[in-house]
C-alpha cells in the first residue's frame, strides 16, 4: 500500500510540472467571418458612404449647370442615384454637402447624392423633358437593384467562402487542428484512461489459461512494481500474442486494458501507413512521445505485421521504402539509446514468419505469447462465457457442444451461440434448445441450409449413395473417427451433401490412422463406383483432402519406406516459393510412391464396401426417405460399431482427458484433419 502511495504522488507532482494544454478554437471558422466582415464593411462603406440626400428642385439645377455625369434609376428601389463630374466636385457647394459625410463622400467615384421619386413612369416623363431642355444631360440609365442585385454581385464570393471554409474542414479532419494535412504527423491512437475506461476484464476471457498467467504479470508489475524489483527482476519492454485469426489476441490486449489501472494507447499497424514520406516515422515518434508523457502506460499494435515486415523483401534497388523507414523509427523507440522505461509494447499478429528479426529480438518484445486454438476443455469455458446472455433449455448439454466443434476459435464459437439464438428466435421459441445449437454449427461448417434447391432425383441418388459410402466405411474401420450426422440437403455453394464427424483431440497420428482416414474419405468414390459403374465430380473435397495427405506422408512426416526419413518441408519457406528442396528424380519418385498408397486405399475401401454392400443399400434409402441421419440410426440400421473406443465426448465426460503439455506436442508439426466431407456440384 505504501508503494501505491508514493506512485500516485510521484504521478501527482508530474501532472502538476507538465501545463495543462489549452483547447484551441476552430480558427478557420473565425478567420472567414473576419474576411467576410471586412469584404462587406468596404464594399459597403464605398457604395453608400458619402451619398447626400437632394430635392429634385436641386437635381434640375445640377442637369442645368451641367454638373451631372450619370443617372441611374433603380426601380425595385424607385430611387435615382447621381453622379458628379470630377470638375463639379470641386464647386463649393458640392464640396459642403459631400464632407459633412467623411472623406469616403468627396473621393468616391460615386454615385454622391440621390433622392426619391414616386412613380418611375412619372420620373421618365419629366427627365425627358428635361433632356430635351437641357441637350447635355447624361441619358437615363435603368438597373433593377433590390436583393436580386445583391444576390447577383455577392453570391460568387459567397459560394467561394463556403467551399474555403468546407475545404478546409476537410483538410483538418471537420474538427480543427489534428486532422489529415495541417497535422499529419500525428499519432492516430486511441487513449483509455480513467476517463475512458475499457470494461472488458480477465473474467471475460476463457480458453486461454497460459496466455491470460503471461499478461497478469505484466498488469502486476504495472499495479506492485516493488513485488518484482526486490528481487532484482525488470519490467518486459514488449509482449508478441501470437495465433491464428479468431482466437482472441485483440480481447486479451482490451482485457489488459480493463484491467490495468494505468493509460492504455491502441491502435492498428495500418494507422502508421501513409501515402506520404516520413508520416509514418513522424507518427512513431509522435506515439511514443505521447506514451512518455503518460508512463507508465500501455502500447497496444494490432496487426503489427502491415509495419513490421522484414526489411529488403521485394525491394527494387535503389528504391526508398517508407514502411521501412517507418519500423526503423519503430525499432529506435522500442530499444534505442533515448528509450524510457514506464512504456511497455503489447502487439499482436497471425503471421509471425513474416516479421523483421530485429523486432522479434529480446529488448523489444521479450515475450512471445502464443494464443493456439482451444482444446476440448478450452471450448467448454468459452461457450460458458458466450452463453451468459442466452436463455438456455435444460436439455443444452455444454461438454457436448464443446466435444463437436473440434478446431473451432473462439470467434467462430462466439458466432456458433448467436446463430443458435436467431434460429430459435426464427422457430418462435421461448428458450434455445439443444437442436438450434446443432443447427447452427452445421451453419458454421456447411453453410446455409437450401431445402428448396431443386435436384434431379438421380443426382439427389447419387448424393445418397455418395454419403452413405462415406458412413458405411467409416464405421468399419477401426481408427476412422465416429459419425455424428449424414445429410444429403444442400448446403452453402456448393456442398450437395456432407458427413460430420467427431474427431479425437490428439496431436498425434500414426500412419495407421491416417490410411483409415484416406479410406473413409474414398468411401463416396467407391460408393459410386459400385453402384452406378460410373464416378462423379461429387468427390472433389474428398480427393483434395486425400492428395494432400497422402503427399505430407510422404514428403514432410517421412512416413514412406522408398522415400526414407526425410522431410522436405520448410517452416521459414514462403507459401508462393517454387523451389523444391529435391531432385527431378526424387520428384518422380515421390509421385509413384503417392500414387500407390492412394491406389492401395482405393482398393481397400471399394473391398470393404463390397462386404457391406447391404448395409450401403440400407442406408442409402432411408437417406432418400429421411435426408438426414444421426449416430443413433445406424446403429438402429447396421448395429453398433465393432470397436469399443471411447469418443472425445464419452472421454471428456469421463475425465479421461488430460491437458497436454506444450512439449509433448511441440515437435509433432501435425494440422488437424477438415471435420466434414462435401460433396460440391
Amino acid at each position: 500500500m505504501s508503494m501505491d502511495k508514493e506512485r500516485d504522488k510521484g504521478r501527482d507532482k508530474e501532472k502538476k510540472l507538465i501545463p495543462p494544454k489549452v483547447p484551441r478554437g476552430n480558427y478557420q471558422l473565425w478567420v472567414i467571418l473576419i474576411l467576410t466582415a471586412v469584404v462587406l464593411g468596404i464594399t459597403l462603406l464605398k457604395s453608400t458612404s458619402g451619398m447626400v440626400e437632394v430635392q429634385k428642385s436641386t437635381f434640375e439645377s445640377m442637369i442645368s449647370g451641367n454638373d451631372v455625369k450619370r443617372v441611374q434609376l433603380l426601380k425595385k428601389d424607385a430611387v435615382v442615384h447621381i453622379t458628379l463630374r470630377t470638375e463639379a466636385l470641386q464647386n463649393a457647394k458640392y464640396k459642403i454637402d459631400l464632407e459633412k459625410n467623411g472623406p469616403l463622400g468627396l473621393g468616391s467615384s460615386g454615385p454622391h447624392y440621390y433622392f426619391k421619386i414616386g412613380t418611375i413612369d412619372s420620373f421618365v416623363r419629366q427627365y425627358e423633358e428635361l433632356k430635351n431642355k437641357y441637350p447635355n444631360a447624361p441619358d437615363l440609365e435603368y438597373e433593377e437593384g433590390g436583393t436580386y442585385e445583391w444576390v447577383t454581385s455577392w453570391g460568387l464570393f459567397v459560394l467561394l467562402l463556403v467551399g474555403f471554409w468546407m475545404l478546409m474542414r476537410r483538410m483538418t479532419g471537420g474538427a480543427g487542428p489534428g486532422g489529415q494535412i495541417f497535422n499529419i504527423g500525428k499519432s492516430k491512437a486511441a487513449l483509455f484512461d480513467a476517463e475512458n475506461k475499457v470494461k472488458i476484464t480477465f473474467e471475460d476471457v476463457a480458453g486461454l489459461e497460459e496466455a491470460k498467467e503471461e499478461v497478469k504479470e505484466i498488469v502486476d508489475f504495472l499495479k506492485t512494481p516493488g513485488k518484482f524489483t526486490k528481487l532484482g527482476g525488470k519490467i518486459p519492454k514488449g509482449a508478441l500474442l501470437v495465433g491464428p485469426p479468431g482466437t482472441g489476441k485483440t480481447l486479451l490486449a482490451k482485457a489488459v486494458a480493463g484491467e490495468a489501472a494505468v493509460p492504455f494507447f491502441s491502435l492498428s499497424g495500418s494507422d502508421f501507413v501513409e501515402m506520404f514520406v516520413g508520416v509514418g516515422a513522424a507518427r512513431v515518434r509522435d506515439l511514443f512521445k505521447q506514451a512518455k508523457e503518460k508512463a507508465p502506460c500501455i502500447v497496444f499494435i494490432d496487426e503489427i505485421d502491415a509495419i513490421g515486415r522484414s526489411r529488403g523483401r521485394g525491394q527494387l534497388p535503389g528504391a526508398n521504402d517508407e514502411r521501412e523507414n517507418t519500423l526503423n523509427s519503430l525499432l529506435v523507440e522500442m530499444d534505442g539509446f533515448a528509450t524510457d522505461s514506464g512504456v511497455i509494447i503489447l502487439a499482436a499478429t497471425n503471421r509471425p514468419d513474416v516479421l523483421d528479426s530485429a523486432l522479434l529480438r529480446p529488448g523489444r518484445f521479450d515475450r512471445q505469447i502464443s494464443i493456439d486454438k482451444p482444446d476440448i476443455a478450452g471450448r467448454e469455458q468459452i461457450f460458458k462465457v458466450h452463453l451468459k446472455p442466452i436463455k438456455l433449455s435444460k436439455d443444452v448439454d455444454i461438454k457436448k457442444l464443446a466435444a463437436q466443434t473440434p478446431g473451432f476459435a473462439g470467434a467462430e464459437i462466439a458466432n456458433v451461440c448467436n446463430e443458435a439464438a436467431l434460429i430459435a428466435a426464427r422457430r418462435d421459441k421461448k428458450e434455445v434448445e439443444m437442436i438450434d445449437f446443432q443447427d447452427a454449427i452445421d451453419r458454421v461448417i456447411g453453410g446455409l441450409e437450401k431445402k428448396n434447391k431443386i435436384i434431379s432425383p438421380e443426382e439427389k441418388r447419387i448424393v445418397a449413395y455418395h454419403e452413405a459410402g462415406h458412413a458405411v466405411s467409416g464405421w468399419f474401420l477401426e481408427h476412422a473417427d465416429p459419425l455424428v450426422k449424414v445429410s444429403i440437403v444442400p448446403r452453402g455453394v456448393a456442398a450437395l451433401g456432407y458427413a460430420q464427424y467427431l474427431p479425437k483431440e490428439q496431436f498425434l497420428y500414426q500412419t495407421e490412422q491416417l490410411i483409415d482416414e484416406m479410406c473413409m474419405a474414398f468411401g463416396g468414390r467407391a460408393a459410386e463406383e459400385i453402384v452406378f459403374g460410373k464416378i462423379s465430380t461429387g468427390a472433389l473435397s474428398d480427393l483434395e483432402r486425400i492428395t494432400k495427405m497422402a503427399y505430407s506422408m510422404v514428403t514432410i512426416y517421412g512416413m514412406n519406406s522408398a522415400i526414407g526419413n526425410m522431410s522436405y518441408y520448410d517452416s521459414k519457406q514462403s507459401e508462393y516459393s517454387f523451389n523444391k528442396p529435391y531432385s527431378d528424380a526424387t520428384a518422380e519418385k515421390i509421385d509413384q510412391e503417392v500414387k500407390k498408397i492412394i491406389d492401395s486405399a482405393y482398393e481397400r475401401t471399394m473391398k470393404l464396401l463390397m462386404e457391406h454392400r447391404d448395409h450401403l443399400e440400407v442406408i442409402a434409402r432411408e437417406l432418400l426417405e429421411k435426408e438426414i441421419l444421426f449416430q443413433s440410426d445406424l446403429e438402429r440400421l447396421i448395429g453398433k460399431r465393432p470397436f469399443a473406443h471411447q469418443t472425445a465426448y464419452e472421454k471428456f465426460t469421463n475425465g479421461a482427458v488430460q491437458p497436454v503439455k506444450k512439449e509433448e506436442a511441440k515437435d509433432s508439426g501435425n494440422v488437424t484433419e477438415p471435420k466434414e466431407e462435401t460433396v460440391p456440384k
